[in-house]
C-alpha cells in the first residue's frame, strides 16, 4: 500500500517537472511587447496677469471647467479709480487739442486789430511831435547863433526833440509788436503745437487702455477645458501678478511614457495601436503611438526591474482618449504594443 502511494507521488512529481519544463521551454510572444510606464496629462497653471485680493474662486478641486469659463475674480477698486482719473486727463488733453485746431476766436483777432490801430495812431502822434520838436530845436539853434535866444531855450528845445524821438521809436516798437501779435492770432496754432497736443491725447488713451486691461485681467478665465486638480490659493488672499491660482488638467486626452528596448524600436511606427492596462485589470484602453524618442536613454529606476534598469531604451509616447476618466496623472500602467515580425 505504501509502495503504491510512493509510486503515485513519484509519478505526480514527474508530471510537475514536465509541466515546469514545458513552461520554461515556451517562448514569449514575438508579435508584441509589454512595457511599463506612467500616465501623464497636460496641466495648465491658471493665473491672473494682475495682482490683488482674491474676491471669488468658483471651482472646487475635481470640478470640470470649460475653456473660457470664469474661475476667479480679483479686487480692482484702486484700478477703477485710477481709470476714472485717467479718463478725465484724457478729456482735458482732447479739449486742448480741439482748442488748438479751432484757431483764434474772432473776438481776439478784432481786439488785436484794434490794438494795432491804437499803436499806429500813437506812433503817428509821436512822429508829429518829433517834427515839431526838431523844428523848435532848429529855430532856437538859429536864435542862439544870432544872439537872439538863450542857451537854456536852445537846450530845452533839444531835450524835447530827443524825448519826442524816443517816443516815436517806442511807438514804432508797439506797432511792430501789435502787428506781429495780430499775424500770430490769424495764423493760429503752429503744427508742432498741434502735434504735441495730439501726442498728449495718445498718451492719455494708452493710459486708459492699460488701466481698462488691468480691470479686465482681474477677471480670470481658464484658457483650456479640463478638471481642476488643485486650488493654490483661497478667497481673501493677496495674489501676486502672474502667480498661479489653480491647476486645470486635461484628463480627456492623456499619454503614457513607456520605455522600449533598442532592438524593438525599429519595428514600431507612429500611429500604430497600443493598449494600456492599469493595475485594476480589465480589457485595457486603446491608444496609439504618437512619439518615439530620437535618442537612447537609460530606463528610469521607477519603471523596470533592477536588471532592466541598466538597459539602453527609447522613450515611446502612447496617447489615449480618456473620456471616462479611468486614467489619472501619475498612475502606473503597462502598454502592450504589437510589433511587426
Amino acid at each position: 500500500m505504501r509502495a503504491h502511494s510512493v509510486s503515485r507521488c513519484r509519478a505526480g512529481a514527474c508530471l510537475l517537472v514536465a509541466a515546469a519544463a514545458s513552461a520554461c521551454g515556451a517562448s514569449t510572444p514575438t508579435d508584441r511587447v509589454r512595457v511599463s510606464g506612467q500616465i501623464e496629462a497636460t496641466e495648465v497653471h491658471v493665473a491672473a496677469l494682475v495682482g490683488g485680493r482674491l474676491l471669488e474662486l468658483r471651482p472646487d478641486e475635481g470640478d470640470r471647467v470649460a475653456a473660457g469659463e470664469l474661475v476667479a475674480r480679483l479686487d480692482a477698486t484702486d484700478t477703477e479709480l485710477a481709470l476714472a482719473r485717467a479718463r478725465a486727463e484724457r478729456d482735458q488733453a482732447d479739449a486742448q487739442l480741439r482748442l488748438l485746431r479751432a484757431g483764434t476766436r474772432i473776438e481776439d483777432i478784432r481786439q488785436a486789430d484794434a490794438q494795432l490801430a491804437t499803436a499806429q495812431s500813437d506812433a503817428r502822434a509821436a512822429d508829429a511831435e518829433v517834427v515839431v520838436a526838431e523844428a523848435d530845436a532848429s529855430r532856437f539853434e538859429t536864435l542862439l547863433e544870432s544872439k537872439a535866444g538863450t542857451q537854456k531855450q536852445r537846450d530845452d528845445a533839444v531835450a524835447r526833440r530827443d524825448v519826442a524821438r524816443a517816443r516815436a521809436r517806442s511807438g514804432e516798437d508797439r506797432v511792430r509788436a501789435a502787428r506781429e501779435n495780430l499775424a500770430r492770432l490769424r495764423a493760429g496754432a503752429r503744427p508742432e503745437e498741434i502735434d504735441a497736443a495730439r501726442a498728449r491725447v495718445a498718451a492719455a488713451d494708452a493710459q486708459v487702455a492699460t488701466l481698462h486691461k488691468a480691470i479686465t485681467d482681474a477677471v480670470v478665465t481658464t484658457p483650456v477645458a479640463g478638471t481642476v486638480t488643485e486650488r493654490l490659493v483661497d478667497v481673501g488672499e493677496l495674489v501676486q501678478p502672474r502667480a498661479p491660482i489653480l491647476i486645470v488638467t486635461n484628463l480627456d486626452q492623456v499619454w503614457a511614457n513607456v520605455y522600449v528596448d533598442e532592438p524593438t524600436v525599429p519595428r514600431l511606427k507612429i500611429g500604430q495601436q497600443a493598449t494600456l492596462f492599469t493595475d485594476a485589470g480589465g480589457p485595457g484602453i486603446l491608444g496609439v503611438i504618437s512619439y518615439v524618442s530620437q535618442s537612447a536613454e537609460f530606463t528610469p529606476r521607477n519603471v523596470q526591474t533592477a536588471e532592466d534598469r541598466s538597459k539602453l531604451v527609447y522613450r515611446v509616447k502612447v496617447t489615449a482618449a480618456n473620456k471616462d476618466g479611468v486614467l489619472k496623472a501619475g498612475m502606473p500602467v503597462e502598454a502592450e504594443i504589437p510589433i511587426a515580425p
